[in-house]
């Protein structure tokens, strides 16, 4: 079974307190129907979870199937570097169907981000190297396609559905009590 190679660090993008029982990392990519299918649901685990959950995002963009997928994971990072991550990857997904550097404008502008710092990044590629680490790190790690999803550093390889997730996370749950 694969392992994640990089660890959980305070860089990464994690919603959930740091100490809590499972760790679940997502490999994504904003424009892929997959991701976008298994977003609402890990809205779904994490609140049935709560605290016992932290919930790790890194940028797996699949450039070459989809072609708006890097410069999504850019405008995450540049919404990121304002303290606004997690707004703008939800409102990514949201609109997924209409990727694009318009749609990239309207949502800065909704999240009172400079327009044209959002355009500057997006041509000198000023996030590139931050979506080329969680790549990188997901190749190590054996990703391999999106989403990926590893729960304490384990890969798992079974459906992304709710059940089958809650599933997973509780069997860690259960076997954490009993050691």
């Amino acid at each position: 079974m694969a392992t994640l190679k990089v660890p959980v660090t305070p860089e990464d993008h994690a919603q959930g307190p740091e100490n809590a029982e499972v760790t679940l990392v997502e490999y994504g990519d904003y424009e892929c129907p997959h991701c976008g299918r298994a977003y609402p649901i890990v809205k779904q685990v994490q609140k049935h979870f709560k605290k016992r959950l932290r919930f790790v995002f890194r940028n797996f963009p699949l450039s070459e199937m989809h072609s708006h997928a890097e410069a999504a994971a850019e405008v995450a990072e540049f919404a990121g570097s304002q303290g606004k991550f997690w707004e703008m990857h939800d409102l990514l997904f949201e609109n997924q169907a209409r990727l694009g550097d318009a749609l990239f404008a309207e949502l800065g502008e909704r999240l009172k981000l400079s327009t044209p710092a959002l355009r500057q990044a997006l041509e000198q590629k000023t996030f590139d190297a931050r979506v080329r680490t969680d790549f990188s790190g997901g190749v190590r790690s054996g990703v391999n396609g999106t989403p990926t999803f590893f729960i304490n550093g384990r890969r798992h390889d079974d459906s992304f559905d709710y059940d089958t997730l809650v599933s997973a996370i509780r069997a860690v749950l259960d076997t954490a009590k009993s050691a």
